[in-house]
């Protein structure tokens, strides 16, 4: 990468999944460097849900980089996700008319739940098909496709786990890494982050500094939601022979169709 940008970068692996993300350092300046990013983040920057972005610039290998402002910051723990600036961004993330109208932009249809149960059946082998706790979680879905219509879609993230959220040294809260971003029913990412971080009786609490208040049809959506993200990751986690990893989402998902 030094060949393109010149030796006066320095350029280092940020680490992460996909490769794709660097940490650079030129004279006084440190940006966050990400290859071929989608353009809803200039979106996310002007949103101020993302550190901002500064340039984009394409290389004549045809590759895009995107540089985002450095930010001396750390990841949420899971302890603070109770706090009212996680309630809010989230919801701000969520009633954002301009989100929503760039990922349509970018071709992205709103997630529609039978759509993602046939997913779910398609992707689960037969090893992981005849679970106990995978055929009742199937059983579960199945029977209540048609209880959690909702009409509203947004801009969801559908990874809100504690390491995507970035607090600055001002206290300005992020939510990063939104490759995964769809247009669906909010529950996705309220219920992911309840189920995971905030106990049962304080959910209302949580949910009054969102903005909505708890009924049985948003406790079907995030219970539908949750179940149908958890045998999705059991699937992914034997994919990647990380067995532990499986057996603990095989616990959690026994934990959910109790509740």
């Amino acid at each position: 990468m030094e060949h393109f940008f010149g030796h006066d970068w320095e350029i280092v692996p940020a680490g992460g999944a996909t490769g794709e993300a660097f940490y650079a350092q030129h004279e006084e300046n440190q940006y966050f460097l990400k290859r071929n990013t989608s353009p809803f983040l200039a979106s996310l920057s002007a949103e101020g849900i993302v550190p901002k972005l500064v340039w984009t610039k394409r290389l004549e290998t045809g590759d895009v980089f995107t540089a985002q402002q450095w930010l001396n910051g750390r990841e949420l723990q899971p302890s603070e996700m109770n706090q009212a600036s996680v309630a809010k961004l989230l919801r701000k993330i969520h009633k954002s008319k301009p989100l929503l109208s760039m990922l349509k932009r970018l071709g992205k249809t709103p997630l529609q739940p039978v759509k993602i149960l046939q997913a779910i059946k398609q992707e689960l082998d037969e090893e992981i098909g005849q679970l106990d706790s995978v055929k009742a979680a199937l059983v579960f879905l199945g029977k209540n496709v048609n209880r959690i219509h909702y009409e509203n879609k947004v801009v969801c993230h559908c990874d809100v786990n504690h390491n995507n959220w970035l607090l600055d040294e001002n206290n300005q809260l992020y939510l990063i890494d939104w490759d995964g971003a769809v247009v669906a029913d909010p529950a996705i990412d309220i219920g992911t982050l309840l189920y995971w971080y905030i106990p049962r009786n304080e959910w209302e609490k949580w949910l009054s500094l969102y903005g909505l208040s708890l009924d049985d049809h948003l406790l079907i959506r995030m219970k539908w939601y949750v179940i149908a993200q958890t045998l999705s990751s059991i699937q992914w986690h034997k994919d990647k022979t990380r067995l532990p990893e499986m057996k603990k989402e095989i616990d959690r998902l026994h934990q959910y169709l109790s509740l």
